[in-house]
């Protein structure tokens, strides 16, 4: 049986990783500046993060939701403290479009309303509703497109509006700050604006925090930098360090009932066992204080790169946009340099995701490698 042929791959397999580093079959380490598409938070194979998982393997790895779980329930309480989200409920799922899936879903059983407002250059993921609310077409099937969503640009406050005015809206889904798209992000006055539209229109406001939360922004959420208060949060990627987890916290607005939703593997003992110890590793090594200093490091050696054109973004999501194309750029710091980094829709752009453990000597390593490509 062959592979559903859908990624193109690189020629490089990674069987061991610790750190911010990956090894191949015959030893060689590569530098992760990518952390597999923001998923890596705390280090590859923390031992913290091991630990806890091999330990609750050996006492139970799962069931579902139709029981007990004290594990759910210490999660939710950490969250909520480490967080500062005071006051939501947390429900849990095993993916980040499963999150925005099941955000979507909620908004439009609390409002009894169908369409969504979401950005040009967003993506929510790949599920029905949620890919519907992704800006590209390529990945949208017939199925998917009866899905009642407007595009609108970032920051026009004014076309908001005219849209909350004109329809019946259930729900405004934002990243702070924009992944795949290529981190675009929009101004403080342009999110509270959003919120205050939600409020007067009785539209609930979704913040996409798959891949900028638990920390990736030194921040524990992106949306915290603006002073908002969304009606549901997503989450996922960092959330388990590797381990497939996702979640949306839910404002208190919103009632809960028996099967309003409902998820096989989300929260199990495993996933919950993994999220307490990113949230545990988190605190005790200070890692989103390391964020704001490691960027602050980033942002220093970014002077030394004339050819640079824009840095975008914020904490360890940021972005290098040049004046062209980086696919073969990206190569040859892959296959030359040992170091892995990312794509985005934008196609002048390259995307930093390292582990939120990187230190000064990771980013002089990555910027060497690229002064001599450049």
């Amino acid at each position: 049986m062959s592979l559903f042929d859908v990624y193109p791959l690189f020629d490089v397999t990674p069987v061991k990783a610790d750190g911010v580093f990956l090894y191949d079959a015959v030893g060689k380490e590569y530098l992760d500046f990518y952390g597999g598409h923001a998923v890596i938070s705390i280090g590859h194979s923390h031992p913290v993060y091991v630990k806890a998982l091999t330990d609750q393997l050996q006492k139970i790895g799962f069931y579902s939701n139709a029981v007990q779980n004290p594990i759910q329930s210490k999660l939710a309480d950490r969250l909520e403290q480490l967080s500062g989200c005071k006051d939501y409920d947390l429900f849990m799922c095993s993916s980040g479009a499963e999150a925005n899936e099941n955000a979507l879903k909620l908004a439009s059983f609390h409002t009894n309303k169908a369409t969504v407002i979401a950005f040009n250059n967003s993506f929510h993921g790949r599920t029905s509703a949620c890919v519907a609310a992704t800006d590209n077409p390529k990945i949208i099937a017939p199925l998917n497109a009866q899905q009642q969503v407007r595009f609108l640009p970032l920051g026009n406050l004014e076309s908001v509006e005219a849209t909350l005015k004109a329809e019946p809206i259930c729900a405004i889904i934002i990243e702070c700050i924009q992944g795949v798209g290529g981190l675009d992000e929009s101004t403080t006055d342009f999110y509270k604006g959003l919120e205050t539209l939600c409020n007067k229109y009785s539209t609930v406001l979704i913040a996409d925090e798959v891949q900028s939360g638990f920390g990736r922004t030194g921040d524990f959420f992106a949306f915290q930098k603006h002073g908002l208060n969304p009606h549901i949060i997503s989450m996922a990627k960092g959330m388990g360090n590797g381990f497939p987890v996702g979640g949306i916290l839910i404002h208190p607005l919103i009632k809960a009932s028996y099967g309003l939703l409902g998820t096989t593997f989300g929260g199990n003992h495993l996933a919950s066992t993994a999220t307490l110890a990113v949230l545990d590793v988190l605190e005790s090594e200070k890692l989103m204080q390391n964020v704001n200093e490691m960027s602050a490091y980033f942002i220093d050696k970014v002077k030394t790169i004339p050819q640079l054109k824009r840095l975008k973004g914020r904490g360890l999501m940021l972005g290098l946009e040049f004046d062209f194309p980086v696919a073969s750029l990206r190569k040859k710091l892959l296959f030359d340099h040992s170091l892995f980094t990312g794509s985005s829709k934008n196609p002048n752009l390259i995307r930093i995701l390292p582990p939120l453990t990187i230190q000064r000597e990771h980013i002089d390593t990555f910027f060497n490698a690229l002064e001599q490509e450049l």
